[in-house]
């Protein structure tokens, strides 16, 4: 974090007086995301170890700024410490703004207003910026090749496919795989394919969509990214709204190359395809396998979205076997039960030092439990432990190491479960769990961290905050 502070005193000329960690920004990309404060500025900041995405999603930003994009500009960067700062571009999302401004599967004017502006701006990125673009940078592939491919359509086999138990001939659906592959390829690739384009991945400033998370961009066709947007499964668009707004894009487009209407419509909904996969790929890596089950709440839009392709579409190449398994994904009443509903109750879980600020309860309850966890053995009283928290691998070591440690988390666990259960069958809103020590630096962040942990594979909404850790980054 200290990098971070350092950029943003170098270009604001001013400390960071406040440096916040980002609600849910640290997720399946492994970035954390700050926002930091100081002498009436704003920035965002990232930290992130790939130094070759760094260096990719530095270089389109400026490439993208420089052709007057809605992009946010970066500040100062150090790529040695994999941190860079730049524009603030507020907190609201497409998606969020979508699930503000809808009634079931109707979008108001103002959501609609607001899809209408991202598609149109679509093409000035795969088109007029991807002219003279420098796709050497491009990581990990230059280009949505033969390669890149074959990564997507393995990922939703063995990570969706097989953990979901369906069955299949694994040489039928490689041939099929083949076929597709080649049928996709064969669409004009030689535009900038941004490659995460979805809902999430759009702020909304002042009414007018900016764009994020391009990283991952490469060489690649027109329909992928269009595609990715209207097929954002947990978006759900209803057939009427996407097709609009296909429409729409494409009469943009139409303002920045010639293009057959027609052909550009036989190649897209194969890449609409190849998208649901890609994304189900995802949802299985994190469900089934990482036991994240909360991206499982997405795979029922899958399986409408699924379903609608299979009663609407026929592509022009044929893929029996993989036709086949997703229209067995589609109708699967066990995958629409192993994705219900996400639990209403969150649990709010935090480490503090009794030395310094303890939590506020601000859902009006003054419910919860507090943990004083003193009692067990200090690993701040080593030296070897004194500039690391519960956090580093050190620390958790010599705490699993301690029998009192685990009796003392087996009755925390105990407890707080019974009381999650209880609340969930009342339909109680919030919990909140509280862990303090002398420092708020060790065992109180250690056993947060471990009952964070214990709840989300249950799937129950989780919330952490590490406060006399935040303190500590502020100062």
């Amino acid at each position: 974090m200290q990098a971070l502070k350092q950029l943003f005193e170098q270009h604001f000329k001013t400390p960071a007086e406040d440096v916040r960690p980002l609600q849910g920004q640290l997720g399946a990309s492994g970035r954390t995301i700050v926002r930091l404060r100081g002498g009436g500025h704003t920035a965002i900041g990232i930290l992130y170890s790939v130094r070759e995405e760094n260096i990719a999603f530095l270089a389109f930003s400026r490439h993208f700024r420089k052709l007057g994009l809605p992009v946010p500009e970066i500040y100062a960067e150090d790529l040695d410490q994999g941190a860079y700062i730049e524009q603030d571009l507020g907190d609201t999302t497409l998606f969020e703004l979508l699930g503000a401004h809808r009634q079931g599967a109707e979008l108001d004017a103002v959501a609609l207003e607001a899809y209408r502006k991202t598609v149109a701006a679509l093409p000035r990125f795969q088109v007029e910026a991807g002219r003279d673009l420098d796709y050497s940078v491009c990581y990990p592939r230059a280009s949505f090749d033969r390669q890149s491919i074959a990564w997507d359509l393995n990922y939703f086999k063995y990570y969706f496919l097989r953990l979901a138990g369906i069955a299949f001939n694994e040489q039928l659906l490689e041939d099929d795989f083949t076929r597709l592959t080649d049928f996709l390829l064969s669409a004009p690739n030689d535009y900038f394919l941004y490659r995460d384009f979805q809902s999430r991945n759009v702020m909304m400033v002042a009414g007018e969509p900016y764009f994020l998370d391009y990283q991952g961009g490469r060489k690649g066709a027109l329909q992928y990214d269009i595609a990715s947007l209207l097929y954002d499964n947990k978006a759900d668009l209803s057939p009427a709204v996407r097709q609009q707004l296909l429409d729409h894009y494409l009469d943009s487009l139409a303002r920045h190359i010639d293009f057959d209407r027609a052909r550009f419509l036989e190649h897209y909904y194969a890449y609409v395809y190849v998208r649901i996969m890609q994304a189900m790929g995802a949802y299985g890596f994190r469900g089934f396998y990482e036991r994240k089950t909360h991206f499982l709440q997405s795979v029922p839009y899958a399986l409408d979205n699924l379903r609608w392709l299979d009663e609407n579409v026929k592509l022009p190449v044929a893929l029996p076997t993989l036709m086949e398994a997703l229209r067995t994904i589609a109708s699967s009443e066990k995958l629409r039960a192993l994705a219900a509903p996400a639990p209403t109750l969150t649990v709010k879980i935090a480490s503090f030092s009794y030395k310094q600020e303890h939590p506020v309860d601000d859902t009006g309850n003054g419910g919860g439990f507090v943990f004083d966890v003193r009692c067990l053995p200090n690993p701040g009283r080593e030296e070897r432990f004194k500039q690391l928290t519960g956090m580093d691998a050190p620390v958790i070591e010599y705490l699993e190491h301690q029998e009192s440690v685990h009796q003392y988390f087996a009755s925390v666990r105990s407890l707080v479960d019974m009381a999650v259960s209880n609340y969930l069958r009342r339909g109680f809103a919030s919990l909140t769990v509280s862990f303090g020590c002398t420092g708020g630096q060790h065992r109180s962040v250690y056993l947060a961290e471990q009952l964070a942990k214990h709840l989300r594979v249950s799937g129950v909404q989780v919330t952490l905050r590490h406060i006399a850790q935040e303190k500590k980054a502020q100062q």
